[in-house]
């Protein structure tokens, strides 16, 4: 089985059941952070991809977990086949003949109750290989007592007698093509309600957050961030949600040192402003999380936004770590800064205190717990807390637009890797930055959204990207014309 590597858990070729002329997308489950976009829009040229119902019908299933081909020829929903890819990804091999072989023991075939079982099958018991009753015996104990047992325990049991015992006693088994399946009175908990998932961490995130209904305090979503933007849109909308303003946001967990922690008040943050400020730290280094704090600290950021301007241009900072006074600062310049020839011999005739002085004084530089900052930026820290002006006069813009107003209506978006983020409201302006920007995406992180509802629009901007792929988008014009219903993402539901 694969545990969180490269190799994807499920492979599916997916089709618009209602239109086979729409052709198929092969699409990899766990879908890769830097793909969800991309998916959804390739799907969304086929008349897929809504964030509820299973509309995608699943023609082939590939995968290592061989009971899921029940899922074949039946319509499926993106985000609950990618859900249950992540439970999955995680299985050791005894999880994964548990998985499979009560599966067959319960008649398992739909998408809500495979959920379900990955949260539940490891009470049961599947022998696959009778030639160690030890480890029979022991496996045996341990999905009987939670998976969970002491050493002491574990020494104390005489594991070939309770093998022997079920094996010759227990007339219960079944005999599946997985193993000899053995329930042990587990019963199919409904966690997941066929719309709300569970909370689940997937992998090493920056930040638990959960979104609890002010109305209904059992209306919840839980996410691990940093996420895809429109992933996360479409899991708040499938929880409920009209907007995160109808959401208590509370913070689960953070591995932000706790001088950083402390900026961000979760009464006032956006989840939308956390996810981009998990995104902008991710993959940073112990030393680089040093040289935000130190930042931080002559900076002094006022919530999330301003922090996340400072993790995007740690450049503009020169930072010495563990140089806490003008003279360990003095010593680190003359000796090992390499703007010296340092002579070993002549130390005693360095006044090195004096010169850290000196530095710190034209630096403007501070001492930190973390070591020396100083800022050589071009902006006031303040300037570059606010972030790109052309940026903050788009977000000021877009609170503006008239909806009566056709010069004004959003036509879409696009982002970039770096957080740039760029709205249009000249459809033709719109067209020609995907056409420049989607050849390059790789490099430069592109994703676009189509907000508007003007079929000739939505059908250039789906067209650009079959041909990237050297294929004809097989949808006319008149099947973009807008259905009725809530849009989100820019996709019409």
């Amino acid at each position: 089985m694969t545990t969180q590597n490269s190799l994807p858990v499920l492979q599916c070729t997916l089709s618009n059941g209602a239109h086979p002329e729409y052709g198929q997308a092969t699409v990899p489950f766990p879908i890769p952070a830097g793909d969800y976009g991309r998916t959804l829009e390739l799907l969304a040229g086929m008349g897929l991809g809504d964030p509820l119902n299973r509309d995608c019908r699943v023609d082939e299933l590939h995968s290592g977990f061989p009971i899921l081909k029940r899922l074949e020829k039946v319509g499926a929903n993106l985000d609950e086949m990618d859900y249950l890819a992540r439970r999955l990804d995680s299985f050791t091999e005894q999880e994964a003949a548990q998985f499979q072989g009560m599966a067959v023991r319960l008649g398992i075939f739909d998408m809500t109750d495979f959920i379900n079982l990955t949260f539940c099958c490891q009470q049961a018991t599947v022998i696959t290989d009778f030639s160690d009753l030890e480890q029979i015996g022991r496996d045996h104990y341990m999905n009987l007592h939670g998976g969970c047992a002491s050493m002491e325990e574990l020494e104390r049991l005489d594991a070939r007698k309770t093998a022997l015992e079920l094996i010759l006693n227990d007339t219960s088994g079944q005999i599946t093509p997985y193993g000899v399946v053995y329930d042990n009175g587990m019963q199919l908990e409904q966690l997941y309600d066929g719309r709300h998932f569970p909370d689940y961490k997937y992998s090493d995130s920056l930040m638990d957050v959960s979104l609890t209904s002010v109305h209904d305090a059992r209306q919840i979503v839980f996410l691990s961030l940093p996420m895809p933007e429109r992933q996360m849109e479409r899991l708040i909308f499938r929880s409920g949600f009209e907007s995160e303003d109808f959401a208590q946001l509370t913070i689960q967990s953070c591995e932000f040192p706790q001088p950083l922690r402390s900026i961000l008040d979760q009464g006032q943050e956006s989840v939308f402003d956390l996810n981009r400020l998990c995104r902008a730290c991710s993959g940073l280094s112990r030393q680089a999380w040093n040289k935000l704090e130190a930042a931080a600290v002559i900076a002094a950021p006022e919530d999330s936004g301003q922090l996340r301007q400072l993790a995007q241009n740690l450049e503009l900072f020169d930072f010495v770590p563990d140089v806490h006074n003008p003279e360990e600062y003095g010593r680190h310049m003359i000796q090992q800064s390499g703007r010296f020839d340092y002579d070993s011999g002549l130390d005693a005739f360095y006044d090195y205190e004096r010169y850290g002085r000196q530095c710190v004084q034209q630096e403007q530089g501070a001492f930190t717990e973390q070591g020396y900052i100083a800022y050589h930026g071009t902006l006031t820290l303040d300037e570059l807390m606010q972030g790109d002006p052309a940026e903050q006069y788009q977000k000021e813009q877009a609170g503006r637009f008239d909806p009566g107003d056709t010069a004004g209506r959003l036509v879409g978006r696009v982002t970039y890797a770096g957080g740039e983020a760029l709205q249009f409201t000249d459809p033709q302006e719109y067209l020609r930055t995907i056409r420049e920007e989607l050849p390059c995406r790789a490099v430069t992180g592109f994703r676009f959204e189509t907000l508007t509802d003007d079929p000739a629009v939505r059908k250039a901007a789906d067209d650009m990207i079959y041909d990237l792929y050297g294929e004809e988008n097989p949808r006319p014009l008149e099947d973009y014309a807008p259905r009725q219903g809530p849009s989100m993402g820019g996709t019409s539901m």
